[in-house]
């Protein structure tokens, strides 16, 4: 918590013929979402041994600023509601923040896919006629969802007006991650409270940024550049969880378990400063690219997408984390950003639905827990099944292949039986292992009849990874 204190302090210099006055962060402002049900922290600047007093629903707390100016209260844990209220910060003056709501926030983050914006939405195929999700800006005026933009440079700023937070609508709308909108869109009609979304995200940016810079001492990937000024100053803002969806520029890099442990040291990192190792923490797995036709320094194969996915699923062993499949999503395997975010925001809503509030929904795709070999085919098990296993597309099932001892993949055949897949060749007498959608161009139509798709998968998993089975349960 002093360590915190301190970031503000040092944020907050450059503001010093303020310091006779309180001084919010711009995290707290006009429109904002407080996190229900857990204790709220509505913290700032002020003159030193100055005494603030925060007044909201019936609550009154006060606290005296430090030797640094600091100051810090703690509401009890809040009741959601939809009724805009106000909150008032009171010293040697008053500081009145209009219209507050409180529900369910979550932190988004992560490269383009994440940051790509409502308008970007707005101009991808129309994928059905009528109103869809490409017309969201026509229709999107719901006063319960609020939207936040992590602006780099402005975040460790305050900002006199307290204008950061907005009604999810028109111009503010526009320039927000479309992703996080329909995930706060999808949880706000399942769950009926108000949701606020943080989106923090930059294109192009490798993982290693967003963690903080004393856990990687080397610099490789300039670790903590996004994080100081992206993350560290929205501490310690209540929050329900996080939404990742980043790995692209890693995976040109051909990482594997490297990314693996990035990734177990972002979550554990990011709730160890929120003070909450139980923090919910939902990603997005890649989508199909032709990663090995890119003309990067590093020459990849057409199966190094699906390995750096296999390191994205080992991320799974951190508990109360998930992750959602888009192999699906990509209209254009030429195009590295898939257009249906309204797809990735509702996925990713449906894990937060099941997993974190006990809704009783399917958040999952079909995932692969064992096989058996019978008479010259290979017996797939799955997890996650729904209602049910089906080709989406009523095609064959399509990007499955087939091994025997001598470790040579062939094109297998895949028909469903009791809810299981059997798998084959004339060409692999002796099946020892299966491969799925293990391939960077690879769109199968394997799915639950909930309509999400299955996850990759190989048999033939490299010692030391841990298995499908144990990942999925962990969580």
């Amino acid at each position: 918590m002093m360590k915190r204190l301190l970031v503000l302090a040092i944020c907050l210099t450059a503001f010093s013929h303020l310091r006779a006055e309180v001084v919010l962060p711009r995290i707290l402002g006009h429109n904002m979402v407080l996190q229900r049900d857990q204790p709220v922290s509505i913290w700032g600047k002020a003159s030193v041994g100055e005494q603030v007093q925060v007044s909201f629903a019936g609550q009154r707390r006060s606290a005296q600023t430090d030797a640094n100016g600091n100051w810090m209260v703690v509401l009890e844990p809040l009741k959601a509601s939809g009724t805009g209220r106000d909150l008032s910060v009171t010293g040697t003056n008053t500081i009145i923040l209009k219209n507050i709501l409180v529900g369910e926030v979550w932190l988004s983050s992560g490269q383009s896919n994440m940051e790509y914006t409502m308008r970007k939405n707005s101009k991808v195929a129309r994928p059905f006629n009528g109103r869809n999700p490409v017309d969201e800006l026509q229709y999107a005026d719901n006063d319960s969802i609020r939207i936040f933009l992590v602006n780099r440079k402005e975040l460790i700023k305050p900002d006199p007006t307290h204008r950061g937070w907005s009604v999810a609508r028109d111009s503010a709308l526009r320039s927000f991650s479309a992703a996080a909108y329909f995930f706060a869109k999808e949880l706000g009609q399942k769950l009926g409270v108000p949701v606020g979304m943080i989106s923090s995200a930059v294109p192009g940016s490798r993982i290693e940024p967003w963690i903080p810079a004393v856990l990687m001492p080397d610099g490789d990937g300039e670790p903590g550049k996004f994080y100081q000024p992206m993350i560290e100053p929205l501490q310690p803002f209540a929050i329900k969880g996080f939404l990742w969806y980043q790995g692209e520029s890693n995976c040109f890099l051909n990482e594997r378990a490297q990314y693996t442990d990035k990734m177990k040291m972002l979550i554990n990192s990011w709730r160890t400063a929120w003070g909450r190792t139980d923090l919910p923490f939902y990603y997005a797995q890649l989508a199909p690219f032709y990663y090995s036709k890119s003309d990067g320094k590093i020459k990849l194969e057409v199966q190094s997408l699906p390995e750096f996915r296999e390191a994205q699923e080992q991320a799974l062993q951190v508990s109360n984390t998930g992750m959602i499949i888009t192999t699906d999503l990509a209209s254009d395997i030429n195009d590295i950003h898939p257009p249906m975010k309204w797809e990735i925001g509702r996925r990713l809503a449906l894990m937060a639905l099941t997993d974190t509030y006990g809704v009783d929904v399917v958040g999952n795709g079909p995932v692969f827990i064992g096989m058996d070999i019978r008479d010259g085919k290979a017996e797939l098990h799955f997890n996650y099944t729904g209602s049910g296993i089906y080709s989406k597309d009523g095609q064959p099932l399509r990007c499955f292949s087939i091994a025997g001892k001598d470790g040579k993949f062939v094109p297998a055949a895949a028909v469903i039986r009791n809810n299981k897949v059997v798998v084959s060749s004339p060409a692999v007498k002796v099946p020892a292992n299966v491969r799925f959608a293990w391939n960077e161009a690879d769109q199968p139509n394997l799915y639950n009849r909930e309509g999400l798709p299955a996850a990759p998968f190989r048999t033939d998993r490299p010692a030391g990874l841990i298995n499908n089975e144990l990942l999925y349960t962990n969580n």
